[in-house]
C-alpha cells in the first residue's frame, strides 16, 4: 500500500514523532501537517481543539493516506474518538502510547505527566496509566509556556533552560522516579528537562512507542509500503513557512525539505 502516512500536530511539535516513525519505517512517505496559524491547543477549548483538529484529518485524508497520527497530545485527548469514528484508516494517537512507556520505566510507580492545560485538564493520562497500573501514583503538572517556547525556535540556551526551570518548580520536594512528556512538542526541550529534574529520573517521550504502534499496526493491516524508490515527505503548514523550516531541518537533520503553505476550510 504505497499511500503516505498523514501525521497531524498544532505546530512543530508532531516533528519528534515523526521523526522516530521515520526510523523505524524508513521506506514510508509522511505527509505532516502542522497548525503553526492557531498553535498551541492547550489554552483552548474543547470544542475549538475538536474543530481543528477535524479539519487537519479532513485535509490530510483528501491526500490519500492510509493511516492518520494524532502527534499531538490535546488533540489525541479530544479527538480519538470522534476521529475513528469519523475516518474509515487506522487512526493512532499518542497517549496510550506515552503510557505504555512509562509503565515499563517506573520502578516505584511514581509519575509526573508534563502536558499542556488541554491535556492535563482532560484526565486522559490519568485514566490511560491507571488502566495499565492500578497501583500508578500521578502528579499532573501544566506548563503552559514550554509549547511557546519551542515554536519560536529559541529552545537552546540559558533563557529556555531557566524558563523550563522556572515552569517545574512545583516538581520540588515531590517523588518520582519517571517523567512523561505528555506533549510532543517537549522532546524539543528534554535536556533541560533532564538537567533540571536529576541523572536519576527516566524523562520519555511517546514519540518511540508511537512509531512502534504504527509499524505494528502498518504490518498487521498489510499495509506497508512496497516501491522502494526514496520517499517523499511533504510538510504542510498554517503559519510561517521559514520558522517552520528552520525548526524541522535542525530536529530532522533533514536539507531541502518539501514544505507548503495550506490553507484550511
Amino acid at each position: 500500500m504505497n499511500a503516505p502516512i498523514g501525521v497531524l500536530d498544532s505546530g512543530v511539535g508532531g516533528l519528534t514523532v515523526a521523526k522516530q516513525i521515520m526510523k523505524a519505517l524508513p521506506n514510508e512517505v509522511i505527509y505532516y501537517i502542522g497548525d503553526t496559524a492557531r498553535c498551541p491547543y492547550g489554552p483552548r477549548k474543547k470544542d475549538e481543539v475538536l474543530t481543528f483538529t477535524l479539519q487537519l484529518a479532513k485535509a490530510l485524508e483528501k491526500k490519500h493516506i492510509k493511516m492518520l497520527v494524532i502527534a499531538c497530545n490535546t488533540a489525541t485527548a479530544v479527538a480519538l474518538d470522534a476521529l475513528r469514528k469519523e475516518l474509515s484508516i487506522p487512526v493512532v494517537g499518542v497517549i496510550n502510547a506515552g503510557a505504555r512507556a512509562a509503565v515499563k520505566k517506573t520502578r516505584r510507580n511514581e509519575i509526573v505527566v508534563l502536558a499542556t492545560e488541554g491535556t492535563i485538564k482532560s484526565g486522559a493520562y490519568e485514566r490511560a496509566l491507571l488502566s495499565l497500573n492500578t497501583k500508578a501514583k500521578i502528579i499532573p503538572l501544566a506548563c503552559p509556556t514550554f509549547v511557546p517556547l519551542v515554536e519560536s525556535g529559541e529552545y537552546e540556551g540559558q533563557f529556555a533552560y531557566e524558563l523550563v526551570a522556572n515552569g517545574l518548580k512545583p516538581l520540588q520536594n515531590k517523588s518520582f522516579d519517571t517523567v512523561i512528556l505528555g506533549c510532543t512538542h517537549y522532546p524539543m526541550i528534554q535536556h533541560h528537562i533532564e538537567k533540571v529534574v536529576g541523572p536519576n529520573i527516566t524523562v520519555l517521550s511517546s514519540a518511540e512507542e508511537t512509531a512502534k504502534e504504527v509499524k505494528e499496526r502498518l504490518m498487521y493491516e498489510n499495509l506497508l509500503r512496497t516501491e522502494k524508490n526514496k520517499p517523499h515527505h511533504i510538510f504542510y503548514v498554517t503559519g510561517s513557512v521559514p520558522i517552520f523550516r528552520s525548526i524541522a531541518e535542525n530536529w530532522l537533520e533533514m536539507e531541502h525539505l518539501d514544505i507548503r503553505k495550506i490553507h484550511l476550510k
